[in-house]
């Protein structure tokens, strides 16, 4: 049974070209659920998962549920079995799919955590407090984060070439590496500029190192590296418990539309393949939307006869 995991986990790596985070996922749900089958046969392992039914999928979903897991964990383990079983059926090592009939449970949406516009202001004067090389790599960081929307993801994949501190404009690479450019306020273009030409070379060592964004070594910062710096700011700030790598994102977004954006302006600049992804921002944004209707409707301030 494992073996059929492991040929499909093989099959997302190499034709789907899925991310090693990803793949790592589905292996460790999908170990789960073998694991489940072999016990319900009372094995370590079984040969093929051919005796295993629908029933017994409604079993380990029951099992999930009786253990707690979150709805949203719950969501995600259907999903990756639901492709498992569709593409051993795709494969012809089985007849019938387990999960036939059977939906995923409804997850809500979660408003995502934004900070205000004091606390973002906070939080990026942190750097500023050391004149140390790192700060100041940091604080071009944080202040390119929040001026562009990026994902922590986008920002280290940067290069030298993608970003034009003189026009004010940045390109990142978002998913299934779609390129997008991104305007960005003076102030965040000035800190980038000075960071690229008064820290960065006493970083680098080789010349051909493309990156934008470097550790003290001269290589290029990693996701897991910038969010512990990221943490640092925000244990700094006060604000430990509001900050995650995507805080600045939501906030560049929410901020974006606070400040009269039009939605479909704020998915450009998000990457958003679907306006309704965008759309949770909305959300957060009522008492913009109350204030502007007060303002424009020319019988939102009449008297009541």
């Amino acid at each position: 049974m494992k073996d059929d995991v492991q040929s499909f986990i093989s099959y997302l790596r190499v034709e789907k070209g899925f991310s090693g985070n990803t793949t790592l996922a589905y292996e460790n749900d999908l170990k789960q659920l073998a694991d489940f089958a072999a016990g319900l046969a009372g094995k370590e392992n079984l040969p093929s998962w051919d005796s295993f039914s629908r029933e017994d999928m409604l079993g380990y979903l029951l099992n999930l549920k009786e253990r707690n897991y979150a709805v949203t964990t719950v969501a995600r383990k259907v999903a990756a079995a639901k492709s498992f079983f569709g593409f051993l059926v795709s494969e012809g090592k089985l007849k019938t799919n387990p999960m036939d009939n059977i939906s995923s449970p409804k997850v809500g949406k979660a408003l995502p955590d934004t900070l205000t516009v004091s606390q973002v202001r906070e939080l990026l004067a942190q750097p500023t407090k050391s004149g140390s090389p790192e700060a100041k790599r940091d604080r071009a960081m944080l202040e390119l984060l929040y001026a562009s929307g990026m994902r922590v993801s986008e920002l280290v994949n940067l290069d030298l070439t993608d970003v034009d501190t003189n026009n004010g404009h940045v390109r990142p690479f978002g998913k299934g590496k779609k390129e997008r450019l991104v305007p960005i306020y003076p102030g965040a273009a000035r800190m980038v500029d000075e960071y690229i030409k008064d820290v960065r070379p006493r970083f680098v060592h080789n010349v051909a190192e493309k990156a934008l964004f470097v550790n003290q070594r001269g290589d290029r910062l990693t996701r897991q590296g910038l969010w512990q710096i990221l943490k640092g700011y925000a244990r700094q700030a006060n604000l430990e418990h509001r900050v995650t790598p995507h805080t600045l994102r939501h906030s560049f977004a929410t901020h974006m539309l606070n400040g009269g954006a039009d939605l479909r302006s704020v998915q450009e600049l998000l990457g958003h393949a679907n306006i309704s992804t965008t759309q949770i921002y909305t959300h957060l944004t009522s008492d913009h939307i109350r204030q502007a209707y007060d303002k424009a409707h020319p019988r939102a301030k009449a008297k009541e006869n």
